[in-house]
């Protein structure tokens, strides 16, 4: 029983989607809201402003638990880490006011199509349906299957027939309104929000909240100055997140407004064709288009005719591009250590204040101090553990970077990613563009094509043709088709281009030269791009509709015609960034849908894989008949030099770069059909081989993605840089997505470069190793060092190396307030305030108590007389200039100090004034204090070496054992999966490559 009820209560929503949610219902009960509403008038609104934070609460206070058939209010939870909460009210949409289609009742169903969610969805016979929208989406309740469905579009059960059987005539005009009200507009509707709701977002952060009590309590006790040059700070590190927030929102409504109005042709049953906006069209509606080029509002099926389509320009939340922006809308969290240290760190800091509230209690309760007093300071030793500059820090660095980003042409739309950027330690890099890139870009991020004809290519003696249908290419099919027709004949032809392996599978074998292989392999271990042709002669008599061509029918049967052979040129700026990138201890990975010889070769010339290193070619297969799967390791044949080819296509003359630690001499290369038998048979290896693999090649969208997620499970911080386009998915899910291309899909991406070339790379990791830099240090924003490190920076606050600079500077600090407050008690002129009431010669001012502790007058207490406080007050000033000069130190991750004048210029006034009102020339006792106090790189490594430190990382933990595994790399052998279990085992007949 109370397992049904739970069911009833709990359910997921678009399972096993990226989006997927778990829903709760609930009812709101009177009593409890009522005391909800007392609650939030007597505490000044706090609990109200503590609902708002944790909306779960809010729901768990005002509600009781029921069935999601009951509920008036749910509550939404993520699947993943994070598990957030979202709270929803349960609206009905009214049917009872629209006409009912001709010929229906309320009893009836209401649609035409008796398999749609609405008829399910319409409660009988009030005309009613109950909805949530989540993120844009509309859902509404399915009586019979007792769960939210989404609606938006048409079902996935219905085939080609039933689409034509049931729309292939229009909608009625009193279904279209019915179809409008319950799923909403067809339009992507992202309001520009106003600045005061942006206002109230950010200072209602618990950050800001608990800055603002502070900042009213240090005010009501006299710390004027600070408090105010904490508002100013404050107020300007507001202004600048609200103002970015609004361009942003600004750019994205401007972005989509444009196709949320196209104008469509519609034809319905009753009225005909008429032309009305996209935004009023509702799943089942037939459109026209006319042939024009024009913006196609939604997503469509073909029922007649043909057309291309570029998908990058959809409309309506449940696209391609409505997902696209509501992953803009609504960005997944990141999980950035640094987030998680910091609300660490102030617990910490709370838990101090807490044990300097309680000592502070004690000791004025036991002086009998007035309550207001003792309340006061309590309260004060408890603001002042937690740091209130945190947020405006945070947010002024993010802000900074983010400008700085913007100089360099490098865009973005997750700025909390900026910092992730700075612990990149793997980039992955896909080889190729789209065949539809420009000419100018040619072939993509690392290389550029250049294709020139034979000595025997001549001009077709044909005066035209015409392209009557096309099979469109798709990675998975690695190949596309045309049906074509010269004009002035009868004749049709079919031409199909694509993977040379993929195509000649279409030819037939008599016309495939017997040394195919032989040749391809010949071109493609030059680094050439190598694409195959294929010819047929269609019989199809006249006047016939191509259209209606069943694709594998006519894909079948061809004749070979010959490989276009395309020269793959390194990009000038290509080579010294994988030099810079590796110097800095970032690993390269080339993840690529070409050839996997041409990918091993661009590899090589692009110095991913250095002059010496070995190449181990894994070749994985499935299972056939009662074999079971298996995998191979074969050498790659080094690569020689072909005599034959020009002179120009020879590569570069590689580099090595050598790695400080590096002891790999080997590297990986798989295509995608390997890679995916190995996560299904051999997943125990996968670490095995990630940690050493270099080439991907033949990998589509999904598999990509998929080694993006496999490589951060080995705790890589993943960079991938690609074309906006196939790469969407491995863009989003990787730490830091960097998209090439201008094109509307690369908002997939968090970063967008509008520099064709791999230089943003390090450029992107350059300013967010800054950033780092300001938070970790002192927010001086110097700008980035120009080259990069071969470490990186702490990626958490509570770090070895950062701790060792604290607590080194705090030892530093008590020596010499100690040494000052002994000093200045060994002077003939000291005087305890506690047991004297006179003071030194030539200083007039009273002492306050007298030994019997009597009072003075109210003006004397207000300026007290300590020897003690008026040392410790410039040498604890000085100080903090030292703190703020040392913590702004420059290389490796930022530009020197003196670089920024404004900062040089501010330290130095602030030292002369102190010295000035010290009397003192301390500056030379500071002299080199940088390298000691900060992040000593050297002594933090010689402390690692002394206490054996060794990373956490998995694929520090796996590189280590391999290192120990004497049986590591496997070479020329095969090995079979073990059926049921993830175990292999081992071939003993190794299997020798032919050459010896």
């Amino acid at each position: 029983m109370e397992e049904k009820l739970w069911k009833d209560h709990c359910v997921l929503l678009n399972k096993d989607e990226e989006n997927e949610l778990e829903i709760f219902g609930y009812k709101t009960q009177g009593w409890r809201r009522a005391l909800c509403i007392a609650g939030y008038i007597l505490s000044c609104g706090a609990l109200l402003l503590l609902f708002y934070w944790k909306p779960e609460w809010d729901v768990w206070a005002n509600c009781i638990r029921c069935s999601l058939e009951e509920a008036d209010i749910v509550l939404l939870r993520t699947t993943d880490e994070f598990q957030r909460y979202t709270r929803k009210k349960v609206t009905w949409i009214d049917l009872s006011t629209l006409a009912l289609p001709v010929g229906s009742n309320s009893d009836g169903p209401l649609v035409a199509d008796k398999d749609s969610v609405i008829n399910r969805a319409i409660m009988k016979p009030q005309l009613k349906v109950r909805s949530i929208q989540v993120q844009k989406i509309r859902y509404i309740w399915d009586f019979s299957a007792k769960e939210f469905k989404k609606v938006g579009s048409l079902e996935d059960s219905n085939t080609c027939h039933s689409i034509h059987h049931k729309f292939g005539a229009g909608l009625t005009r009193e279904e279209q309104k019915i179809r409008q009200l319950v799923c909403g507009p067809n339009a992507i509707e992202v309001e520009i929000r106003p600045i005061w709701k942006l206002l109230f977002k950010e200072i209602l952060n618990p950050f800001y909240v608990f800055q603002a009590f502070t900042l009213t309590l240090w005010l009501s006790q006299g710390y004027t100055e600070y408090s105010v040059a904490i508002i100013i700070l404050s107020i300007v590190s507001v202004g600048l997140t609200v103002y970015d927030l609004r361009q942003q929102s600004t750019k994205l409504h401007d972005l989509v407004e444009e196709h949320n109005k196209v104008q469509v042709t519609v034809c319905t049953k009753s009225e005909g064709c008429k032309e009305l906006e996209s935004c009023y069209l509702v799943p089942g509606d037939m459109f026209l288009l006319d042939g024009k080029k024009l913006s196609l509002p939604c997503d469509a099926v073909l029922i007649d005719g043909s057309c291309v389509v570029n998908e990058g320009m959809l409309t309506g939340f449940n696209t391609a591009k409505g997902d696209l922006v509501r992953s803009i809308l609504y960005p997944k969290p990141v999980n950035f250590k640094l987030y998680r240290d910091a609300f660490k760190f102030i617990v910490g800091l709370s838990a101090i204040g807490v044990f300097g509230l309680i000592y502070t209690v004690c000791v004025f309760v036991s002086h009998k101090k007035p309550v207001a007093d003792v309340v006061a300071m309590a309260l004060l030793l408890l603001t002042v553990a937690v740091p209130p500059t945190i947020p405006a820090a945070l947010t002024t660095g993010t802000v900074y970077a983010q400008r700085r980003l913007k100089k360099k042409k490098i865009f973005c739309i997750s700025p909390q990613r900026i910092n992730i950027c700075g612990q990149i330690n793997l980039v992955c890099f896909d080889k190729e563009m789209d065949d539809s890139s420009t000419a100018q870009d040619g072939a993509g991020a690392l290389n550029t094509c250049v294709v020139r004809p034979g000595p025997k290519a001549s001009s077709a003696p044909v005066e035209g043709i015409a392209i009557l249908h096309q099979f469109p290419f798709s990675s998975g099919l690695q190949r596309m088709s045309v049906v074509s027709q010269k004009i002035g004949e009868e004749q049709y032809d079919l031409y199909m281009k694509g993977a040379p392996e993929i195509v000649s599978s279409f030819c037939r074998q008599e016309t495939v030269p017997a040394n195919f292989l032989e040749e391809l392999n010949m071109y493609t271990s030059q680094g050439f791009r190598v694409i195959a042709l294929a010819h047929k002669v269609l019989n199809l008599g006249k006047d016939v509709d191509t259209s209606s061509l069943e694709r594998d029918e006519a894909e079948s049967g061809l004749t070979f015609l010959g490989l276009l052979v395309m020269e793959n040129r390194l990009k000038q700026e290509t080579k010294p960034v994988l030099q810079e990138l590796a110097a800095a201890h970032i690993r390269s990975v080339m993840v690529t849908g070409d050839n996997l010889q041409t990918a091993v070769t661009v590899a090589r010339n692009a110095g991913m894989i250095h002059t010496g290193s070995k190449v181990i070619l894994i070749e994985a297969n499935e299972p056939e008949g009662s074999t079971p799967a298996s995998i191979a390791w074969r050498l790659a044949e080094e690569r020689k030099t072909n005599t034959a080819a020009p002179r120009e296509v020879c590569a570069n003359t590689e580099e090595k770069i050598t790695l400080e630690g590096e002891t790999c001499n080997y590297h990986f290369a798989m295509n995608g059909k390997s890679y995916q038998v190995i996560i299904k048979h051999f997943y125990s290896l996968l670490p095995k081989i990630l940690v050493n693999a270099t080439v991907f090649a033949r990998m589509s969208p999904g598999q990509k993605s998929s080694l993006v997620e496999e490589f951060q499970k080995l705790n890589y911080y993943v960079g991938m840089c690609g074309d906006g386009a196939n790469d969407c998915g491995a863009l989003k899910m990787a730490h830091a997505g960097i998209s090439l291309s201008e094109q509307e899909a690369s908002v997939a991406s968090p970063f967008t470069s509008q520099i064709p070339n791999i230089q943003c790379v390090p450029e992107l990791i350059r300013k967010a190793l800054a950033m780092m830099a300001d938070i970790f240090g002192t927010v001086s924003l110097n700008e980035a060092y120009p080259k990069l490190a071969p470490y990186r920076p702490p990626g958490q606050l509570i770090s070895p190396p950062l701790l060792l600079s604290i607590i080194l500077n705090v030892c530093f600090t008590i020596i010499m307030q100690t040494c000052g407050f002994l000093l200045v008690k060994k002077q003939p002129w000291y005087v305890a305030l506690a047991s004297q009431r006179h003071c030194s010669p030539g200083n007039q001012t009273v002492s306050l108590t007298s030994p019997g502790g009597n009072g003075t007058s109210s003006s004397a207490q207000s300026s007290v007389l300590s020897y003690k406080d008026t040392t410790l007050w410039p040498l604890s000033s000085i100080n903090c200039i030292i703190v703020a000069f040392v913590f702004s130190k420059g290389k490796p991750f930022r530009k020197p100090i003196y670089t920024n004048y404004v900062f040089s210029v501010l330290l130095t006034l602030q030292l002369a004034v102190c010295l000035f009102l010290f009397f003192a020339d301390i500056d030379a006792v500071y002299s080199g204090m940088e390298d000691v106090i900060l992040q000593n790189k050297h002594l933090w490594l010689l402390l690692k070496a002394w206490f054996g430190y060794q990373s956490k990382s998995q694929y520090r933990k796996w590189q280590r054992m391999l290192q120990r595994d004497p049986n590591w790399p496997p070479v020329n052998r095969k090995d079979f999966a073990v059926k049921s279990t993830d175990e292999i085992y081992i071939n003993p007949t190794y299997e020798h490559s032919n050459e010896d």
